[in-house]
């Protein structure tokens, strides 16, 4: 049996995040609306949920959601792209936000991060040959 993590990210307008991952980034929506306020998208093989700040939980843990909604971090979600190359040029084109151009990495691999429209960042990745 294998396992898989799904990072949930959370935003307050679920329309321009689905707009962002989907348009810009490339993401495919697996399941899901935004009038649900809960979307399954993929890339390649990583896996995510796109979510709303509504309150779909315990109450404590709905206000610890909206407490934390739209807060900086400094954590990266690392996906590893088969065409980074391509990738990198298709944020560049279309405006996204680059918080770390492309560039190669003492560690191996080559990788760039963007921000996503609630500030989260995504570091795209792949192997140096």
């Amino acid at each position: 049996m294998s396992y898989g993590v799904s990072p949930s990210v959370r935003f307050r307008d679920l329309p321009a995040a689905i707009d962002f991952y989907a348009t810009k980034l490339g993401f495919t929506i697996e399941r899901g609306t935004a009038e649900e306020g809960n979307i399954a998208v993929s890339f390649g093989e990583s896996r995510m949920m796109l979510e709303s700040g509504k309150g779909f939980y315990g109450p404590a843990y709905n206000e610890a959601i909206a407490k934390r909604l739209g807060t900086p971090s400094a954590n990266a979600l690392y996906i590893e792209a088969t065409d980074l190359d391509a990738l990198y040029a298709r944020t560049l084109a279309n405006g996204t936000l680059i918080i770390d151009p492309l560039a190669p990495r003492d560690w191996g691999q080559s990788e760039f991060t963007v921000e996503d429209p609630e500030g989260n960042w995504l570091t795209f990745w792949k192997v140096l040959q």
